[in-house]
């Protein structure tokens, strides 16, 4: 099929995208840049901020702020990591928390704490959890009803519902369970390269199944295209799996045969060595993605026979005041685009709360 094929190049794509959130894997494995430490004088104003909120009753952990978390010499460098992944690479990780000498509510507060100098956390599931917990409970993503962060399988390369996501690692796994990135702008221009023609079908609206989780007066799955061109930015949203799974419901037509080559070849992509790259997340390992410009995924992993030593992260869907506009279509499952009060799961009668055990 030709790239000129009119029933493909239904517009004018956007041109090939630059800068550095056009990366490539192998590059980011050499410059570790996006690395960074916290210090002995870092940890220790986090814990400082971390025992004001555990003696203070009157703040509301669900809407954690930065004035509830005050970190006066970190807070700078905080704006530049949060610059970092909103306009640059897309990614970063903050290394050192001494997780093994917290409480699990210590670890939630300081996280949390952090998190607020990112943007305000929102809702992960139906039941109103701003704090989630990713550990395998057991479960299967068989059940349409189970998104796929409850089990020990692969992600797979995804977005999650928010601008960012963080993740803060209490226990790793005893094999497996790497985190891998890669950029959908660098997915994009070598799609833009090879097959114009199927990147163009990227641009159409798609079926993604909600898995269970719907918003008042909504349909089970929410139609975005994977590929937004908006405001001069290029944003994806992605789940290959909800997107066979909304087949399920009658409403929604099978993919056609143009539209699984162009998935198929996106996925490829995302998985060529030659644009991905993963890292191991270590205990006190603080990852934060943009999931505007990056996908994320994790390896499936072999866990502990101990219960406490059974890999455990916290995660915190973010969202920053100063995050970029997007397009209209993704408040069918931001619930709004208006930054600082977008992303996350909502559903009549929720009620923010903070879990700080697995639920």
């Amino acid at each position: 099929m030709s790239a000129a094929d009119p029933k493909f190049q239904t517009f004018d794509l956007p041109p090939e995208i630059t800068g550095p959130s056009a990366w490539y894997g192998p590059d980011m494995i050499q410059d570790q840049s996006w690395c960074q430490h916290f210090t002995a004088a870092d940890v220790a104003e986090i814990e400082a901020a971390t025992q004001a909120v555990l003696t203070d009753p009157g703040v509301n952990l669900a809407a954690l702020t930065a004035d509830d978390f005050p970190l006066p010499q970190l807070a700078p460098r905080l704006r530049q990591v949060r610059k970092e992944v909103l306009d640059g690479r897309g990614f970063a990780l903050l290394r050192g928390l001494p997780v093994e000498r917290w409480s699990r509510r210590q670890a939630a507060i300081a996280f949390l704490g952090l998190g607020s100098h990112f943007g305000r956390a929102r809702p992960q599931n139906a039941r109103g959890h701003v704090l989630g917990h990713v550990i395998d409970m057991g479960l299967s993503s068989d059940d349409p009803n189970v998104r796929i962060y409850q089990t020990h399988e692969r992600q797979t390369f995804h977005t999650d519902s928010s601008d960012i996501v963080g993740l803060l690692c209490l226990q790793t796994a005893k094999a497996g369970g790497h985190s891998a990135l890669v950029s959908s702008v660098t997915i994009f221009n070598e799609m833009r390269r090879r097959r114009p023609n199927l990147l163009a079908l990227l641009f159409e609206p798609i079926e993604t199944d909600r898995r269970g989780e719907v918003p008042p007066g909504e349909k089970p799955y929410f139609t975005i295209p994977t590929y937004s061109w908006h405001a001069g930015l290029l944003s994806a949203i992605y789940q290959r799996q909800y997107i066979e799974s909304a087949r399920r419901f009658s409403d929604v037509p099978p993919l056609t045969a143009a539209q699984r080559e162009a998935y198929d070849l996106f996925d490829a992509l995302a998985n060529d060595e030659s644009l991905n790259f993963q890292m191991t997340l270590k205990r006190g390992d603080v990852q934060l993605v943009h999931n505007h410009t990056l996908l994320h995924d994790r390896t499936a992993f072999e866990d502990w026979r101990e219960p406490e030593r059974r890999r455990h992260l916290l995660r915190l869907w973010l969202a920053p005041e100063d995050a970029r506009p997007l397009p209209p279509a993704f408040a069918q499952r931001y619930g709004s685009v208006t930054p600082g009060g977008r992303g996350g799961v909502t559903v009549e009668g929720m009620q923010l709360t903070v879990p700080y055990d697995p639920v």
